[in-house]
């Protein structure tokens, strides 16, 4: 408080005057300020199908179930060593790190649109020494040094007229839940990634097995071999025909190494920690496919955190047609300030000292050669951009369902074909191998069938590997699958229980 010598009733009255104006002024702009720009938004509509049409025979339509808790997704496949590595992905994944930070960002900037609803005030003090020229005349203060001492408030504010403010409030909030729903689609797809890769290696690990089994097969064999060429039973071209197949079978052994230890350096970096720290114990199980309750078309615009994304990017477009609108309009500014200032330190908190300002300022553009006119159509060209962008997204949700549920439905038969040929190919070895420890073919024979044998096993875990990528890809595409099953859809089988592998030869 500083001692006010000056007339109350002036001071007063000066300050009624100024505050009435101020008033009127702001009264208008109250009543302005329920005016908005902002077109009225309506999400994008999208051609959706009443069905899939990759789905196998069984599927059925399902009721919505939006208000169904989820569950972590790939807890479908029950298998615990994968539930410990997808725990680990939400907290050190740089990717979902960095897609958290850009939320948080995201949500910093509605804040900031949101100041442009308050008052800005300022204060300050200042001291400073100045020296007008003495060779210009008509200044008193010609050629004399002045000090200026002052300290002082000022305060401004902008009503929101005709929804400039409101209009970046709400974009803001739509980029926010665009972030959100991006931090989600990224969380999916690390996931996602981590559980293709972990059911790769798992793959690796039964081909592992089945070739070193398939070693020792071959290596007895070969051993068996050179017993009889010692003997004189056979000739040397069985011995190396049994060389051959054996140093064959270790190269692709050892082959099977070197991709493996690339998929678990893969499987440490989604997990957030440096591959040479990061080891997978081998597990030659095999795992199975789940069945994936797909539910129907329409749920993937709930689902699909990628397509939530795009239509709150749509929103965010439409509110800054609001805010070029709102350009055409003119901005009223309110301002007031209040401090003390002197030439002389000692008489500067005296009440003569005081000096003061209050009131409002109304301000358009006349013209701008067509600038506002330029963001208007900009901004409505970004909006029908945004429309475009989310008509794709669904267009490509919907193409990587089918494409999925395409690819599970071959498989299932391409598996039941293979664990035939498989069969076949177990029997002709068996078969070949009794003939030829009868004398009945050679040696050469047997090798044929032990290669075809092995290979058909191969092909059975590769398809088998298949089939779990192709049921995580198909989770990813529906966005997640809920916690169970939703409410009135059918699961069909998408595929057998794959076979166990066994060495050929044995």
């Amino acid at each position: 408080m500083f001692p006010i010598s000056l007339p109350r009733r002036l001071l007063c009255l000066s300050l009624r005057l100024s505050l009435r104006r101020s008033l009127a002024v702001t009264l208008i702009g109250a009543l302005l300020s329920a005016c908005s720009t902002l077109p009225p938004y309506q999400r994008p509509t999208a051609e959706i199908p009443a069905q899939y049409a990759g789905a196998a025979p069984g599927w059925a339509q399902a009721a919505p179930a939006d208000t169904t808790p989820r569950g972590p997704w790939w807890t479908i496949f029950n298998d615990p060593v994968l539930n410990q590595l997808e725990a680990r992905v939400d907290v050190s994944n740089q990717t979902v790190r960095k897609a958290v930070a850009q939320v948080q960002q995201a949500r910093s900037m509605v804040d900031y649109q949101r100041a442009g609803f308050f008052p800005t005030i300022t204060a300050g003090a200042a001291q400073d020494r100045s020296r007008t020229s003495q060779n210009v005349e008509g200044k008193s203060l010609a050629g004399k040094t002045v000090p200026d001492y002052s300290a002082g408030v000022s305060a401004s504010w902008e009503p929101d007229l005709f929804g400039r403010v409101r209009d970046s409030v709400t974009g803001a909030r739509a980029d926010a839940d665009a972030s959100a729903a991006d931090l989600e689609a990224v969380r999916l797809s690390m996931s996602a990634d981590l559980a293709v890769d972990y059911f790769s290696l798992r793959s690796l690990d039964t081909q592992k097995k089945l070739l070193d089994d398939s070693v020792t097969a071959y290596a007895a064999a070969l051993k068996l071999l050179q017993q009889q060429l010692k003997d004189g039973a056979i000739d040397a071209s069985a011995v190396a025909q049994a060389t051959t197949q054996l140093e064959a079978t270790r190269t692709q052994d050892t082959d099977i190494d070197v991709t493996r230890a690339q998929m678990q350096h893969a499987i440490a970096t989604l997990i957030g920690e440096p591959a040479s720290t990061f080891t997978l114990p081998p597990n030659g199980s095999s795992a199975t496919p789940p069945a994936i309750p797909v539910g129907v078309p329409s749920q993937l615009l709930e689902r699909r955190p990628d397509i939530a994304a795009a239509e709150r990017r749509v929103a965010s477009a439409n509110a800054q047609i609001g805010e070029a609108h709102a350009a055409f309009f003119p901005d009223l500014v309110l301002s007031a300030s209040a401090g003390l200032e002197s030439t002389f330190f000692a008489p500067w908190l005296s009440a003569p000292s005081l000096f003061w300002s209050l009131g409002p300022q109304l301000v358009g553009t006349l013209f701008d050669g067509g600038k506002r006119t330029a963001s208007l159509h900009g901004a409505t060209a970004q909006y029908d951009g945004a429309v475009a962008d989310y008509r794709q997204s669904v267009l490509v949700a919907f193409q990587q369902v089918e494409d999925n549920l395409s690819a599970l439905h071959s498989l299932a038969d391409e598996a039941a074909s293979q664990q035939r040929a498989t069969t076949a190919a177990d029997l002709s070895l068996r078969l070949t191998t009794n003939r030829f420890n009868a004398g009945a073919v050679s040696y050469l024979d047997v090798v044929t069938a032990q290669t075809i044998a092995l290979t058909n096993q191969r092909t059975a875990d590769q398809i088998a590997a298949r089939q779990l990528e192709s049921s995580v890809l198909l989770l990813k595409a529906l966005g997640g699958t809920w916690h169970g099953e939703s409410k009135g859809a059918a699961t069909p089988e998408v595929a057998a229980t794959p076979p166990a592998s066994t060495p050929a030869g044995t």
